[in-house]
């Protein structure tokens, strides 16, 4: 039997394959790749790698893929990733003192997946914690997004993946595929507040402003469940696209509402401090006396509470030197040098610092 075993599915992933291969093979016992139909030297290139190779007939649906590719599996763990993600040295987390042989308490693990992704130009992170590493016979379900069926506890693993896939490249390879997807999906659980978190994501990335802001206002109303994890990226991200899509009242109105639940967020005060700039650009008549002490307020809140990479869909830099940075252009803005030079000394000590 074999104690851990990496397994993918991959399709057209040949420029990008050897590099989560190559990550890693040192951690695990066998390599498992499922192509679902690729173009390209994919398969030749896992083989080269040591992988064992299946072919599979993409059917529109990613459980389906990912099930019969564990099906392949004799392990007794399973380490999920995709081809345009890679292990962080050291992955202590795989070691046989957490994942150990025929386990006599069987958890799934979560990973924190860092997604680099474009925002106003600059390359940032993404974190969020997913389920990545599955005990034998545990399965998926979801035509997309999937996850794990099971009712295990859930563990939080000291286990790092990279992930360029939503980088604008990757993104318009993926085209619309996604979203078809989810729309099939929400067919037939139309009340599933995290397909709609979903689908507003995809908007999001294609800067469909209007669009992804109905979605993320219907997920909030669908009322995700108590504890549920992309709560925290759900509230952040539908107040940023609230004011992107000029609904400016409904985003403060939802900054009011969730201000209690996010007292330790710096990412949920930082689009608090942009949205308080925005609305005091359209009344600029109260800017200095109401608004801009607000913007203020939210960004050295974020350098109190500091970067909070355990929250999910947290961005590095809001609890840093992103925070300083606005906070000096701010000051610049209005004319107080000594206050924009202090922070932005700061915000260049925490970029290197990071």
């Amino acid at each position: 039997m074999t104690r851990l075993a990496l397994v993918m599915i991959a399709r057209d992933e040949a420029p990008r394959i050897a590099r989560a291969l190559a990550s890693a093979r040192p951690h695990v016992d066998r390599m498992i790749v499922l192509d679902t139909g690729s173009n390209d030297d994919t398969a030749a290139v896992a083989a080269g790698c040591g992988a064992e190779v299946h072919d599979f007939v993409w059917c529109d649906d990613f459980s389906a893929a990912r099930n019969a590719a564990l099906a392949r599996s004799d392990a007794d763990w399973n380490l999920i990733l995709d081809a345009d993600e890679w292990l962080e040295p050291p992955a202590a987390g795989l070691d046989a003192r957490t994942l150990s042989p025929a386990p006599a308490r069987l958890f799934i693990g979560q990973a924190q997946v860092m997604s680099q992704i474009e925002q106003d130009g600059a390359a940032t992170l993404v974190r969020s914690w997913i389920p990545r590493v599955l005990p034998r016979g545990v399965t998926y379900h979801g035509r997309i997004h999937e996850q794990p069926a099971s009712k295990l506890e859930t563990r939080r693993l000291p286990v790092r993946i990279g992930h360029d896939g939503y980088l604008p490249e990757s993104l318009a390879r993926k085209a619309d595929r996604n979203e078809v997807l989810l729309l099939r999906e929400m067919q037939a659980k139309p009340e599933d507040a995290y397909l709609w978190f979903q689908l507003g994501k995809e908007h999001q990335a294609r800067r469909r402003w209007a669009q992804s802001a109905d979605c993320f206002v219907k997920a909030l109303a669908l009322r995700p469940p108590p504890g549920a994890p992309y709560r925290h990226a759900l509230v952040v991200r539908a107040i940023t696209v609230l004011k992107m899509a000029d609904r400016l009242e409904e985003a403060i109105a939802l900054g009011d509402e969730e201000l209690p639940n996010w007292q330790q967020s710096p990412d949920f005060f930082f689009v608090i401090g942009d949205l308080y700039l925005e609305w005091a650009s359209r009344h600029p008549e109260r800017a200095v006396k109401d608004f801009l002490p607000v913007v203020e307020y939210a960004w050295k809140r974020c350098l109190e509470i500091g970067e909070r990479d355990d929250l999910d869909g947290a961005v590095h830099g809001r609890g840093s030197h992103m925070a300083a940075h606005n906070l000096a252009v701010m000051f610049g803005t209005v004319g107080l040098k000594d206050l924009a030079d202090k922070y932005q000394s700061m915000a260049e000590r925490l970029r290197e610092a990071a």
